[in-house]
């Protein structure tokens, strides 16, 4: 299966991991990897030390290509990029900030440069800054989102429209009729977050797996516009949250109310009263814990199951 992305990246499906924070560690991206797609380590809940040796573990896990994906707020960014060019990763994908900053440095070590952007506006800044492909991702995914809402089936043909570089769909992708929607409007590849999560090799807390997959249509919401947009599953943090809003909470309430590290404590810690639970409206189509290559073998297979229905239309 053969196309831009694949050739692109140098790998067997247009499939993409994505590099979750508290989930995407070394076992995750190597085992997509290793079964056809492209892995990414999640940097983003990761001290550079801990990076770095995530990256080395994955090295000796796979000998297929796997990438990083750096949110562009790290604080000590600078630090990641340079363990990553030290230690030989061929791709980077960047997020959550402006992607002339790092796509030159890291192009220049040879390193391919993706960025993610959830509107036609910074999808059309990312081509100008010269990344060699782009995620454009709706606002059904999980996690932080662009202040827009936009949706992916409204985002995908919207920003294929105005960019000549290859486009990969995020956001509400977990079947292989999603992978094969995504394509029909306009995508090269597609990432795939939630469904991931749902897998033993994914280093989220048991306790998350399982609110994943008991989620409903409707169990998760967009919130904190006013800090970063987040979509949490409706735990009681979240009730909290409704409450500050009913009592008219400002910014600096809500900052105090979110605090520090409220990811980790739900995701990875498995509190999953307090913690921040974030996860893509696409968890209610999310009914099992499945290994991650069986969950690439599905996605192709329902792909082609799809693709061959539409064509005996």
């Amino acid at each position: 299966m053969q196309n831009k992305i694949t050739q692109l990246f140098g790998i067997q499906y247009p499939i993409i991991q994505g590099g979750m924070v508290w989930a995407s560690g070394w076992r995750l991206a190597s085992a997509v990897s290793n079964a056809g797609g492209l892995g990414l380590l999640g940097a983003g809940s990761m001290y550079p030390e801990v990076l770095e040796e995530h990256i080395i573990k994955c090295k000796k896990a796979t000998d297929k290509p796997f990438g990083v994906n750096v949110p562009m707020l790290y604080p000590d960014i600078e630090k990641l990029m340079n363990i990553i060019v030290d230690q030989g990763v061929k791709i980077v994908f960047t997020s959550a900030g402006n992607p002339k900053t790092w796509t030159k440095f890291l192009q220049d070590k040879g390193i391919t440069v993706v960025h993610v952007v959830s509107s036609v506006k910074f999808a059309l800044k990312a081509q100008e800054a010269g990344v060699d492909a782009i995620v454009a991702e709706g606002f059904e995914a999980g996690g932080h989102n662009g202040r827009d809402e936009t949706t992916t089936m409204v985002l995908i043909p919207s920003v294929k429209e105005k960019i000549s570089i290859p486009l990969i769909a995020a956001g509400g992708i977990a079947t292989g009729r999603a992978m094969l929607a995504a394509m029909v409007l306009g995508a090269d590849g597609v990432q795939v977050g939630s469904r991931f999560v749902a897998s033993p090799e994914a280093s989220s807390h048991e306790l998350f797996k399982k609110w994943v997959v008991d989620a409903k249509e409707g169990d998760t919401q967009l919130t904190l516009k006013e800090l970063a947009p987040v979509r949490l599953l409706k735990n009681k943090f979240f009730q909290d949250i409704q409450e500050a809003y009913a009592n008219g909470a400002s910014k600096k309430d809500l900052q105090a109310l979110l605090g520090r590290a409220r990811a980790k404590r739900g995701m990875f810690e498995g509190d999953m009263e307090e913690g921040e639970l974030e996860i893509g409206q696409v968890s209610g189509l999310i009914h099992n814990i499945t290994p991650a290559a069986k969950i690439v073998e599905e996605l192709i297979a329902e792909f082609s199951q799809a693709k061959a229905e539409i064509l005996d239309y």
